[in-house]
């Protein structure tokens, strides 16, 4: 499949080619480009051209051609699911669902790119002003987005970038993960045959390392939103400019259970909440600090749930959980979970690895101190440590470098509220894991998990500028 520069499907300047093999059984599902600094450097050219064209294109236009590809999206949502599946390893049901919110999220962001209110200024309440001047804001596109997408979510997190960016008047140069371009590829092919005019849309693939710093750095750029790693998110932030940055880098996402919490609907969340596409997701339950005089009924009504988790082919329907990304990934995962137990942790059921596949793991009588507990795991294991009362089990969420998601079991209202203000996090949950978002959403998390929101409304806000605008009625 050939990558897209401003409406022309190509390969690379220089004519190579890599595969995109699926993590489970290694076939060859399709070849892209490998992309030059010098194919970043015409996307970002061409875009100069789009942003200009966007700027200058009326809302209720932009919205027209949105909706035509959000309805493309929805007639396509099969292939685009099998491919999600295909590429990433993810069950065809789980993909399927991802699928079938692509189109939902296109008409979002139309909605929300067209309605960019301002607001009148009350100058005549600033002492020495009179009633003779009118102030209010304005706002406009910012002009060329950069998008860094991940894999772990490769339909959903390209159309949380490009759909506001193209919904607001800008121009944007995508460069999706290296493992899973087609998803991204097909998406485009959305925008473009519901007739997006051409420069206001690239997506070049191949490796971030070389393409990565040609994007972010180009004073062209008004906004880059990447979605990865803490450690590259900080390397953009110090590399990127005076430029707008949404940064969406990593967690380690605590989920509290207090003694009144309700066994069961904790349980059947933390066994939905930590094993969901494996558990590659950033707001997956990775931590569950259980408060220690219901910890054994608690792990007695978990464990029984994750071994009923269906491991296998992610092509099968009745699949619930497929490889990983990749085998290099699922060994790391699988190594994580053994120097966990070399430190005393028990392993009450899975963390056994078969090539890509990790059979979903509780660990339980995790030291909060450990690698385990405060690394990000990306993988289908939770840690279970315990706690004496609520005030540590807070404290414990908190001691963490990461701070983007959290969830808290309790009938208390009391306590709800005491959550909700102390938990250190940008999204919490009450009564159920920190895995689950609204596309309309803010979406985005504290510490080094990162600046700046996501969810469509959000994403609009800052994928555009505001401007103050004062008309002077007399000179003086």
């Amino acid at each position: 499949m050939e990558m897209l520069i401003a409406g022309n499907w190509r390969g690379a300047a220089d004519g190579r080619t890599e595969e995109v093999r699926s993590p489970y059984d290694g076939r060859t599902i399709d070849t892209v480009p490998v992309a030059t600094v010098q194919d970043a450097q015409a996307a970002l050219d061409r875009a100069e051209i789009g942003a200009h064209l966007q700027r200058t294109t009326p809302a209720h236009v932009r919205v027209d051609i949105l909706l035509r590809a959000a309805a493309l999206a929805d007639e396509r949502a099969e292939d685009i699911a099998q491919t999600i599946s295909a590429e990433s390893g993810k069950p065809i049901t789980e993909a399927r669902g991802e699928a079938s919110r692509s189109g939902n999220i296109i008409r979002l962001a139309a909605y929300e790119g067209s309605q960019l209110y301002g607001s009148t200024l009350p100058l005549d309440a600033n002492a020495g002003t009179g009633l003779d001047k009118i102030g209010f804001t304005l706002r406009q596109p910012v002009g060329i987005v950069v998008a860094i997408t991940p894999f772990n979510y490769p339909a959903l997190l390209v159309l949380h970038k490009i759909a506001p960016a193209l919904a607001a008047g800008n121009a944007v140069v995508l460069k999706p993960a290296r493992a899973t371009p087609l998803t991204a590829l097909k998406l485009a092919q959305c925008f473009v045959d519901a007739g997006l005019p051409p420069d206001a849309l690239s997506v070049i693939t191949g490796p971030g390392s070389s393409l990565g710093d040609v994007l972010v750095t180009d004073p062209r750029v008004r906004k880059v939103s990447f979605t990865g790693s803490t450690s590259i998110g900080t390397r953009i932030s110090s590399i990127a400019g005076v430029k707008k940055l949404s940064l969406e880098l990593g967690a380690s996402c605590p989920v509290i259970i207090l003694p009144d919490a309700d066994l069961e609907l904790a349980s059947t969340a933390v066994a939905a909440g930590g094993y969901v596409n494996a558990g590659q997701v950033c707001i997956s339950v990775q931590r569950v600090i259980v408060d220690r005089r219901v910890e054994k009924d608690f792990l007695d009504a978990l464990v029984p749930k994750v071994e009923a988790i269906a491991v296998g082919n992610p092509k099968e329907e009745d699949t619930r959980l497929g490889s990983l990304i990749s085998e290099e990934e699922a060994s790391r995962v699988h190594t994580s979970i053994l120097e966990a137990r070399h430190s005393g942790a028990r392993v009450l059921t899975g963390g056994d690895r078969d090539g890509a596949v990790v059979t979903p793991a509780v660990v339980a009588g995790v030291d909060p101190r450990s690698p385990l507990s405060r690394n990000e795991l990306f993988g289908p294991a939770v840690a279970v440590s315990s706690a004496p009362d609520m005030e540590s089990a807070i404290a414990m969420a908190n001691d963490n470098e990461y701070g983007l998601g959290a969830g808290i079991f309790t009938s208390d209202v009391a306590g709800a509220v005491q959550a909700m203000r102390q938990i250190d996090a940008g999204n919490i949950h009450i009564n159920w894991s920190p895995l689950w978002r609204a596309d309309l959403m803010p979406y985005g998390g504290l510490k080094g998990s990162g600046i700046g929101k996501e969810g469509v409304r959000s994403a609009v806000q800052e994928m555009t500028e505001e401007k103050t605008v004062v008309l002077h009625g007399r000179p003086w």
